[in-house]
Formats: structure tokens, sequence, C-alpha cells
């Protein structure tokens, strides 16, 4: 039989709970030493996919490079209540970098 994987969301109360209603589970965190403490939590659970706050993850670079190359969990950056930093698209292209060799966005 398959493993069955969840997938979670950590952030601010306002962003995440909307994704509540999809059915994800939801972490609701104020610092970004919750988020990291809840992110190490969850690594060590059943979790396949993160997605985190933009905003969050600008204050924990050191989180992010820890699973940056781990199957799972896979940590996907979102926007948050305040819009898009920019961040999550800037990983997503040196994701892509890395695995192709070129830039191809």
């Amino acid at each position: 039989m398959a493993a069955t994987y969840s997938i979670a969301v950590v952030g601010d109360w306002d962003s995440v709970m909307g994704f509540r209603a999809l059915g994800l589970e939801t972490h609701p965190v104020r610092t970004p030493d919750q988020a990291r403490e809840e992110i190490k939590r969850l690594a060590k659970t059943d979790c396949a996919v993160i997605y985190l706050t933009e905003t969050l993850a600008k204050a924990m670079p050191d989180v992010l490079d820890r699973y940056k190359d781990e199957l799972r969990p896979a940590i996907i950056l979102i926007p948050g209540r305040e819009g898009s930093l920019g961040i999550g698209r800037d990983n997503i292209q040196r994701a892509i970098e890395r695995a192709v060799g070129a830039d191809i966005l």
C-alpha cells in the first residue's frame, strides 16, 4: 500500500486560514522562531509539502537551505497577506537553473 502524505501551510493567521477550506493542515505562527520549530516538527512527520509565507521565509534562510535538496518536505514559498515579495519566484528560478544548467525563464 502506498504511503499517505500530508500538506501543511505555515504562516501568519490571516495568510494561512483560507487554506483550511481546501483541506490543508494550517499552522498559524507569529514569529520566524515559531515557524522554524513548526517546520522542524513537520519534517519529522509524514508531511510531504510545506507552504510557507515569503515574509517568514525571508527571516529564515537557514531553514530554506536545510531542506532545499531534500525530497521531503518540499518547502514552497507563497505570498502572504502583504502580497508577493518575489522570493518564491527567485527560488524556483534558481532551482530550475540548478536542474537544467541555464536560465530558461
